[in-house]
This record gives C-alpha cells, structure tokens and sequence, in this order.
C-alpha cells in the first residue's frame, strides 16, 4: 500500500479537543454543507478536520481542497486506492492530534452545537465513546441513536428514539466519537471488515476494555445514509436498493464479529446467526428470483469468515489482552427487539429491494 499524499490547511501546532475524520468516496454532492457545518460548529476554533479520500473517480478532492482553505485546522489525505471504512479511517486516525476521534460520513450535516454538546455529555458521564441523536437529512425525523443492544440473533438490536443520554452498545458509525487513546489501545477499526459492522466491532471491544458508551439526543446531526449504494431521490430515499456486495459484507462481518468478541458463552450465536441468515438468505434468493444471491451474498461469506480464520484467531488472543468484561457481563445488552425490523418496515414503504451486482 502506497502512502497518503497529504495537505495541511490554517493553524498547525495547537492541542485540538477533537479531531473531526471525514471519510470520503465519491461524495461530492454531499461535500459542501457537510463541511461547512462542521466550520460552523461553536467549538470551531478547536476542532482539527481532516478529509480522507478513498480515491474517488469524482471531483470531491477538488471541492475539499478548496473547502478546507478555509478552516482553522485542516488536513487533507488522498489515499491512492479504495481502503473502505475501516482502512480510510485508520489512516485518518493516523494523521489526528485530538483528544477525541469524531469519525463523520459525508452525507451528513451537524447542527452549530452538535459537537459541544457531544464533548460535555461525554465528559459528564465519563463516558469513552458516543454517538449524537441522528435525524434524516431533509427534516428532523428520527433515524437513530446508535444501537442500543444485540438480539436473539446476535445481530445489532435497533434503537428507539430517547430524549434523555443512555448507555448504548454500539456507537453508529456515519458519527462516532471516541477517545483516540482508547481507540489505538483497542486496535482501531479491523481493517479485514472493508465496511459494514465495523462499528459494531470496534463499540463491541471499547465495553469489553472496560470502558462506555453513551447515545446523547442533545447532540444532533442528520443523515442521508446508504448514499452510494441507495442514490436515488437525492436528500430522500425513493426506493429500497442495496448491492450484493453490501449484503456478503453484512453477513460475513456479523459473524465475524462475534467469532472475534465473544469469549464463550455469546459465542453460541454463531450457530444462531448462521441458521437465521440461511433462512432469510433461501428467503430473498426466491422472492427476487436471483439463483446467484445466496451463494454470493451467504455461502461466499462463510467460505470468507473461514478464510479469514487466522485473523480472528490473532484477534482473540489480542482482545483477551485487554480484555475486562467477560460474555455474561454482555447479557445486559440482550434486546427481544429484533435487528431486521426496520428492513420489514421498508418492504412495506418500498417493495421489494433492488439488488445491484457493482462493487467498489
């Protein structure tokens, strides 16, 4: 892997209190009032923003260059190839001088006080990571606040609006924060997920380090969400799309997951998970009459967590390092709130999904 070309924009040398990570492919729509929501954050003046581009074919480089001339402190980093979520923030992380890590999607815009209050609730709870209430990008309708558990599946259970900070299980990723020491203790995101669930990764080991998580509604930003892999209709989705790619992803990083994470107990899922996502898989295989989805979106995904058997090998005797909470610690987090409900409501919405075979 080649290394970043890199470009630094304001002020250099102050201690910011976070560092905002923007990660971008082919995002250039969504680019200029992402970034100036974040110019118009009341802690602007200590923020360092650095933008991260995973090769894109657009001219997002160009838009961000001019952008970010602007800022008190900004970096950019043009990455010569796709690293996905997980490789393009690591990078990111690399180039941060914060206290704490904001990893922020492209698609999205904060409201002026989303970071304050985001910094105070965490510091208030003593809390090592968090997640703001996240609104759709059009209006202020509810889209998430993080997940606040996992399911009887194992997979990440939903969660409900709330207008009171709580503890949750996992910090969303389109905009997670966290304690960049805690970060780079825990590994960073795993690298071997690409994208997808590897929020849930790396939330699942901040708990099990020891630390927390908090959802804070004070703190708002909106979201578009699936921006690449569901385009159209612009700042509202008009139909329910997704890509095969996406759903060998999912599948196999769920798993992955919890082959990684669990430590006995939980580790019971696997079986539970691979018979569910069997079901589900021969399910949409004959309502979309599309014989090649279940071999590339569920058998290849088992045929890839096998692969990568030597990796989640490393990565438990890595984890069992820092490891403080054990699995029926973790029981707390079991919700009956099942993970596919919100993919039930849509087909009702939309109809049946849209598959595309193109891959980044």
């Amino acid at each position: 892997m080649s290394h970043p070309k890199i470009e630094r924009f304001g002020t250099s040398g102050f201690q910011p209190i976070v560092s905002i990570i923007v990660l971008n492919w082919n995002g250039a729509t969504w680019l200029p009032k992402c970034l100036a929501s974040i110019r118009e954050q009341t802690l602007a003046k200590n923020i360092e923003t650095i933008f991260v581009d995973n090769a894109s074919a657009d001219n997002s480089v160009e838009i961000a260059r001019e952008l970010l001339k602007e800022f008190h402190a900004a970096c950019l980093v043009i990455n010569g190839q796709n690293l996905g979520f997980s490789g393009g923030n690591n990078i990111g992380a690399e180039y941060s001088t914060g206290q704490y890590l904001f990893f922020l999607n492209p698609d999205t815009w904060l409201e002026p006080d989303c970071i304050e209050n985001l910094i105070e609730a965490v510091r208030l709870a003593g809390a090592d990571a968090a997640t703001p209430l996240v609104l759709n990008y059009h209006d202020d309708s509810y889209q998430d606040m993080g997940f606040f558990g996992f399911d009887i599946f194992g997979l990440p259970s939903p969660s409900k609006p709330q207008t009171t900070m709580r503890e949750i299980f996992i910090a969303g990723g389109c905009s997670l924060l966290i304690d960049r020491a805690l970060f780079f203790r825990i590994g960073g995101f795993d690298p071997e997920f690409f994208m997808y669930s590897e929020d849930a990764d790396l939330s699942w080991r901040v708990w099990i380090a020891g630390g927390k998580i908090i959802g804070v509604p004070k703190a708002r930003v909106h979201h578009r969400g699936a921006s690449t892999t569901n385009p159209a209709g612009g700042e509202k989705p008009i139909e329910f799309r997704t890509t095969v790619e996406k759903r060998f992803l999912t599948n196999r990083n769920g798993l992955l997951m919890l082959l990684k994470n669990a430590q006995h107990l939980l580790l019971l899922f696997v079986p539970i998970q691979i018979s569910f996502l069997t079901v589900e898989s021969i399910l949409i295989t004959l309502l979309l009459r599309q014989t090649s989805y279940f071999r590339k979106a569920y058998l290849n995904a088992l045929v890839d967590c096998w692969r990568l058997r030597h990796h989640v090998l490393r990565e438990r005797r890595r984890v069992a390092r820092f490891r403080k909470r054990g699995d029926f610690w973790m029981l707390r987090f079991l919700r009956l709130h099942p993970n596919r409900w919100f993919e039930i409501k849509r087909l009702f919405t939309f109809g049946l999904p849209k598959i595309d075979s193109r891959q980044h």
